[in-house]
Parts: structure tokens; sequence; C-alpha cells
């Protein structure tokens, strides 16, 4: 596993009631915003991808509400709220627009960028996210299914988001608490309309893995109702490795963004 890059500044921004964390890698090309998924952190899900990103742009990554180094507030943590957050950050920053790469919790914050603040956005990559609640895999209707199923995290992934939660969060203590609320949560499930993707006008990147949460039929239907858009489907890649397949990212990437 590659290590992550040292940033060349982190520091917080308190937008919206919160006291945002991010960090800056790289200073040339156009600026990246990258959004990790649920109970993730900035170096759980990008350490491996940053590097290369760096070469080519100016990254600010962000650990969200409730997560990493950003303290949890009094606030639904929804698409909608975050992307709010990353507007408010892209302003403190003094950056108009951006590129925008999340996964899954991130990955429906960018779409959700896209939707409602397309003046802020250059492209988007969403990686691993439905547009409708029935764009999950049938495992996640059924309890016992999903006890077994071969697409969740495994006990090493959650063993590594404890581990990670309990040494940087400025809450140690409510790993359980905040986990259970997030799973619970169906925010970032809502989708949008046919209506609202029709009116997509950034470029977008569809990612997934072919062992997903979301399926491939799925991942066909949000291409189909988002004009103009791409997608990647990684192979031999579950949910928690897909940020995680640089050597196919990468190049990917490299062509899409700019």
């Amino acid at each position: 596993m590659t290590t992550m890059s040292t940033p060349i500044r982190t520091g917080y921004a308190d937008v919206d009631g919160l006291h945002l964390y991010y960090e800056e890698y790289g200073s040339a090309g156009t600026p990246l915003v990258l959004l990790h998924g649920g109970m993730l952190t900035i170096d759980l899900n990008f350490a491996e991808l940053i590097p290369r990103l760096a070469a080519r742009h100016r990254v600010i990554a962000v650990e969200q509400q409730g997560h990493g180094r950003t303290g949890d507030i009094d606030r639904v943590i929804s698409p909608a709220n975050s992307a709010s957050d990353v507007v408010a950050l892209l302003d403190h920053l003094g950056i108009p627009r951006a590129h925008v790469l999340g996964h899954s919790m991130g990955g429906a914050v960018a779409m959700e960028l896209a939707v409602s603040h397309p003046d802020r956005v250059l492209s988007v990559v969403p990686i691993s996210i439905t547009v409708r609640p029935e764009g999950m895999h049938a495992d996640f209707g059924d309890p016992e299914a999903m006890a077994t199923s071969t697409r969740m995290p495994t006990a090493e992934d959650m063993a590594a988001m404890r581990e990670a939660y309990t040494r940087l969060s400025p809450h140690p203590e409510h790993f359980d608490e905040f986990l259970g609320t997030l799973s619970a949560s169906e925010e970032d499930l809502r989708g949008w309309t046919d209506e609202q993707l029709a009116g997509v006008t950034a470029p977008v990147l569809f990612v997934i893995g072919d062992h997903d949460f979301t399926t491939i039929e799925h991942a066909g239907f949000m291409v189909q109702k988002t004009p103009g858009s791409q997608l990647l489907v990684l192979p031999g890649t579950t949910h928690m490795l897909a940020t995680h397949r640089v050597e196919i990212l990468d190049p990917v990437l490299g062509a899409f963004l700019d």
C-alpha cells in the first residue's frame, strides 16, 4: 500500500456551524475536492490515490461532519447539508469552481453539488452511489443475506474505521452511537428525480465496483438519466475497495478531469 503524501497545508474552516477539517496536497493544476465515504477518513479512503492526483491537481481533501477530525453537530448528515459545507469551504479558500470526487456518502455529496450548485463544479466523479433506493443490491433488503454478504465491509474494514475514529475524533467514545445513526439514515438513498438528473450540465463520471452495493443495472440507469455522463466499472471490486483500485482509476481520472 502506498504511503499517503504529506499535506502542504492542513486547517479548519468554520462553515455552517461546523469546524470542518481539510488537507491540501499539490499546488499546480485545477482544484479537486475529495469527499470520503461514511465512517471513513481522508486516509482510509484516499491514501493511495492522493499522491497521483496531487501531481496534476490542487487537491483539497475534506473530513465531513462527524468524521475524522471534524466533530459532529446537531444537524442531519445529508447530501444537501454536506454540499453546502463544501460550497462554504470553497468560498473560504477563494476557489470559484472545482472538480469533486466522492465515494459512497461523499459520492452522493458530489452528485448533489452537480444538481444544486452547478456553478461551483468543473466536473464530478461519484463513486459507488445510487440515484434511487432500488439501485442497491438485493442483499441490502434482506437482513439475513446482508449479514453474510461478501459485498459488505469486512471485519478488518470495521476495525480500521473504529481505530481511526478513536484516534482522530474530538469525541472518540461515540463510535458505536455514530455508526448506528449513520447506518439507520436513508439520506444518501433519497436520490434525485429524472428532471434533476436531466438538468445536470457538469461532466459526470460514475464509478462502481462490479461487486459493489450498487447493481450494474442501476449504473446503466444512472448513465441513461444523466446527459453526457460516463461509466467506469471496476472489475473484481467491492464497495470498500473502489477508491483503492488506483492502477485503473488513475489513468481514467487523468483523461476525464480537465
